[in-house]
């Protein structure tokens, strides 16, 4: 009997949509979980959902380049996915127009912080130069954030993880700062959020408001640009 278990596993692992299958079951799993207990900010779907897949794949002792191989269908929508995040922010356009300038210098300040903040912080617990670079993009989306840290002399892999704890402490934590700091602007709550914590943070914006969501991918979207202008130049400010 367990036998024919092993050969149907080793049937079903060789099927990428077996993968495909997992990853979208598992989310869904998380979901409900996060739901059913309140939608916790700590009990984050796509961090649940990361950490069952990693013991998933941990136990059944599946390459991440196997499991790749179904998954990338998911991994491809997210470039449809990011585009369909105009939709909102178009509903928000005349927000938009009102808030533009306050917006941009809110980009460049927020962008700025968010660089020299980890390099400072890294710096003071004794981080190495590599990791300082892998560090100073981990605001952005990783595709984009990867690319940086390979043109300034990090770590493309560190940097990815990076990214995804920054997005999952955003995504978690972000709520309650802006909380705490009174901030009740659906708007600028959205911007701030997809500003710190890229896809992460505006999918839980998009969570909680839609005018929210709109701005977080607005932020998301510019925040990458304007990363790619300012981590050069915030390096050599601060002796990298």
């Amino acid at each position: 009997m367990s036998d024919q278990i092993v050969s149907i596993w080793v049937y079903l692992a060789q099927t990428p949509l077996l993968w495909l299958t997992a990853t979208i079951a598992t989310y869904q799993v998380a979901t409900a979980m996060a739901r059913r207990l309140g939608a916790p900010p700590l009990l984050n779907p796509v961090l649940l959902s990361i950490i069952a897949l990693v013991m998933i794949l941990s136990v059944t002792r599946t390459p991440y380049a196997t499991y790749f191989a179904g998954a990338q269908f998911v991994h491809f929508l997210l470039g449809p996915a990011t585009v369909a995040l105009a939709v909102p922010l178009y509903q928000a356009e005349r927000k938009l127009r009102q808030v533009l300038l306050p917006g941009l210098a809110a980009l460049v300040v927020g962008s700025a912080t968010g660089i020299a903040s980890a390099v400072l912080i890294g710096k003071a617990v004794g981080l190495s130069d590599l990791a300082l670079r892998s560090l100073a993009p981990k605001s952005i989306t990783t595709p984009i954030a990867m690319g940086i840290a390979e043109a300034i002399g990090g770590l493309p892999s560190l940097t990815a993880v990076l990214v995804i704890l920054t997005g999952m402490v955003g995504a978690a934590l972000a709520g309650e700062v802006l909380d705490m700091a009174r901030v009740r602007d659906q708007s600028v709550r959205g911007f701030a959020m997809g500003l710190a914590s890229h896809g992460l943070g505006t999918a839980r914006a998009l969570q909680l408001d839609p005018e929210a969501g709109a701005f977080a991918g607005l932020a998301m979207g510019l925040n990458g640009a304007m990363t790619a202008m300012l981590v050069p130049v915030m390096l050599r400010v601060l002796g990298l």
